[in-house]
């Protein structure tokens, strides 16, 4: 079996148990996707949001622009990947907010759990990570997409959550 076979099949078959637990959640597939630019940094951060620790990320508008994307909007889901592309997770959007990179707010920082989660942190972290990675680079103006988000499935545990926040079948963390 070919590699995109493989993914393709691990999709279903997550997708699957997510829905065989949850089955108010939509038929469609959401988008499936990994947390930063290599496969240490997809574990890492994937890490973070297993744990509870983080409940938002951030990403550059030029980028979703660059890339053809559209913004993330609330209550779309997303599957998230670990770093050698496997579903690990089940998350929810539940608040967008664009605002320039100089605007983040210390509240957002410390949701992305990185760190010391502080803003000074969060800042560092990530104006590095728009030099090396970003389509257009950094600017302390350039607008950032900061997303806040729940955790509702997570494979380790078989935990669940419901669409509507009650807890279902197994635990959520």
């Amino acid at each position: 079996m070919s590699h995109a076979k493989k993914v393709g099949a691990a999709l279903d078959s997550f997708w699957g148990r997510v829905r065989a637990r949850s089955p108010d959640l939509p038929e469609a597939m959401p988008e499936a996707w990994a947390f930063g630019a290599t496969p240490e940094h997809a574990d890492d951060l994937l890490a973070l949001v297993l744990a509870g620790t983080k409940t938002g990320t951030a990403s550059a508008l030029w980028d979703i622009e660059a890339d053809d994307e559209s913004v993330p909007e609330v209550g779309e889901l997303s599957i998230i990947l670990d770093g050698r592309g496997r579903p690990r997770a089940l998350i929810e959007t539940t608040a967008i907010d664009i605002v320039p990179f100089c605007e983040v707010t210390a509240e957002h920082a410390h949701s992305e759990g990185e760190g010391d989660r502080t803003l000074a942190a969060w800042r560092e972290i990530h104006e590095r990570f728009w030099q090396e990675h970003g389509r257009r680079g950094f600017a302390p103006e350039m607008p950032v997409v900061c997303e806040r988000f729940r955790l509702l499935f997570d494979v380790e545990d078989e935990g669940c959550v419901s669409v509507s926040g009650d807890e279902s079948q197994g635990t959520s963390r």
